[in-house]
């Protein structure tokens, strides 16, 4: 075990955006067994804080990989972009207007006639939103050229405000169903 690899070595998985989420998983389960501190009771100081480490490596690498938008995130980082912080990238103004378009209408929700069918155009929108995105980056990071590497950035910080939106929909339906 090396904690020194990326996410991707560490489990042992090919470095790319369409993961195969089962493989994950299977991977990680295995690694969580073999890696448990528990069976490192008996051994010594040194070995047993090197199993939390990589137990702990471990669970911060599937949090990051089973998410599409952070492994989106963590695979440009791979390449030398952040993404995590903000940036000066100036996103499209139809984007950016469309942004508030949605925003206004999440928040227009609570005194419409059928709050629960107006969320659930904003999920369908949502979801049908990150899609596109997911499909751009994955095409736009497979072809890892500069230009092509730093249009896959403009793609996650678009999915950013999408995956915020999604999040923000979400808190609104378990304020107004679940009370």
């Amino acid at each position: 075990m090396d904690i020194t690899q990326n996410y991707f070595e560490f489990l042992a998985l090919p470095v790319t955006y369409q993961l195969d989420l089962q493989s994950l998983s299977e991977r990680s389960r295995e690694l969580q067994k073999t890696l448990h501190p528990d069976r490192f009771s008996h051994l010594s100081d040194r070995e047993r804080r090197l199993s939390v480490q990589y137990t702990a490596y471990l669970n911060e690498a599937v949090m990051t990989l089973k998410k599409p938008l952070t492994r989106a995130q963590y695979l440009l980082k791979l390449e030398g972009i952040d993404t995590f912080s903000e940036s000066q990238v100036h996103l499209e103004p139809m984007f950016l207007m469309q942004q508030m378009e949605l925003r206004e209408g999440l928040e227009s929700v609570r005194d419409a006639s059928e709050p629960e069918a107006e969320l659930l155009a904003l999920q369908a929108t949502v979801d049908s939103e990150m899609e596109v995105l997911r499909g751009q980056f994955d095409s736009f990071y497979r072809q890892s050229t500069p230009t092509s590497l730093e249009a896959a950035a403009v793609c996650v910080r678009k999915m950013q405000f999408i995956d915020k939106l999604g999040r923000e929909i979400e808190a609104l339906e378990d304020q107004l169903f679940d009370e």
